[in-house]
């Protein structure tokens, strides 16, 4: 038959006690602090031994226990504590600690024990602990080691998706650009039109055509027409504005969309200046390019409802208009402007 094991008191050195609890603090029975474990110590600007316990610590979701006899009485409470301010050091956050009080068995002193619990990480951090300020049998070391695994996991694929969400945009910015001049193409246009027609905003359409391009092709070679191709795509974005879409929509061909811009007098100035700017001559590796531009104009304010595919058809028509009347000169849809007339700058032959 099993005898009842009776209590007994193991007797531990100061060094032992310290190796297997190093947050410990010793009290007598006044509740004044008679020695320290040796990462508490660590944790404390000044020394404390001699000073009272209830003014190191706040004892939090505590209040009845406010002197040693209540921590005597309460034997093995968890306790919730923290520093006080004037035992921590400048300019670090609080660390929140967990313990438990264990009268001695003469009842002439307590050993109250401390771990960091959920602030282990905070410690380490905010204090460099090491492996070796810890109980041997502690997991705190490894919980700090899965809490950084976690972070850098998890920073990895943050930095992933930013880089997928990056790659995304570049390839949706790719897809809505024209490879050879870096306007917008086709499917920006056509986004940029349907935003447009969706909303209340009025807006114009001018569709601009290069006159004599196969002639700078046929005769100076391909590299020559790309040339002249950037060159034109850099001019229409310098006389227009940022809030324009400009667009090359085929060989030699190209769209602007002017949101909130249908005053007549202001398109055939730009149309004017486009003209203008695009007869005058482009070098290319020591020869000279010479064309001009037609175009085509009409604006949303010239409909009962707006309707995309018939703006692009009457400025295409407008278009065709200006190259019938003899080439760079700019034309409007009849009704979209009835008091605009058609521009007709001097213009160049291809030849001078």
């Amino acid at each position: 038959m099993n005898k009842p094991l009776s209590r007994a008191i193991l007797p531990l050195t100061t060094e032992a006690l310290d190796h297997l609890m190093p947050l410990n603090l010793r009290l007598d029975s006044g509740g004044r602090i008679m020695a320290l474990g040796p990462t508490l110590a660590r944790l404390l600007p000044q020394p404390v031994v001699g000073r009272s316990f209830f003014t190191l610590f706040d004892l939090r979701r505590s209040s009845a226990l406010t002197g040693v006899e209540d921590l005597m009485s309460h034997s093995g409470l968890r306790l919730r504590l923290t520093l006080r301010p004037e035992f921590r050091s400048p300019g670090l956050r609080p660390i929140p600690f967990r313990g438990m009080a264990i009268p001695l068995a003469d009842r002439s002193g307590l050993v109250v024990n401390l771990s960091f619990g959920l602030g282990v990480v905070d410690a380490i951090r905010q204090y460099g602990l090491t492996d070796n300020d810890f109980a041997p049998t502690d997991l705190a070391l490894e919980m700090m080691y899965l809490v950084e695994a976690n972070t850098a996991a998890m920073d990895a694929l943050r930095g992933s998706a930013m880089r997928l969400q990056g790659d995304k945009q570049m390839a949706e910015a790719q897809a809505m650009t024209d490879t050879l001049t870096g306007l917008r193409n086709r499917r920006a246009l056509a986004q940029a039109l349907e935003r447009l027609s969706r909303g209340t905003a009025p807006f114009g359409l001018m569709h601009i055509d290069l006159d004599f391009f196969k002639e700078v092709n046929d005769t100076m070679g391909h590299a020559a027409g790309d040339h002249v191709l950037r060159r034109v795509a850099e001019l229409l974005m310098q006389e227009t504005r940022a809030e324009d879409t400009v667009a090359r929509v085929g060989g030699d061909e190209f769209v602007a969309v002017f949101p909130d811009l249908v005053d007549p007098g202001r398109l055939d100035a730009i149309a004017r200046r486009v003209i203008e700017v695009l007869s005058r001559p482009i070098p290319f590796e020591g020869k000279t390019c010479r064309i001009s531009a037609s175009i085509g104009i009409t604006t949303s304010t010239a409909y009962h409802v707006t309707d995309i595919t018939q703006m692009e058809q009457d400025a295409d028509e407008a278009l065709y208009a200006s190259k019938r009347a003899g080439r760079g000169r700019a034309t409007f849809h009849p009704g979209a402007a009835q008091a605009a007339q058609p521009s007709a700058p001097e213009r160049r032959s291809p030849q001078g």
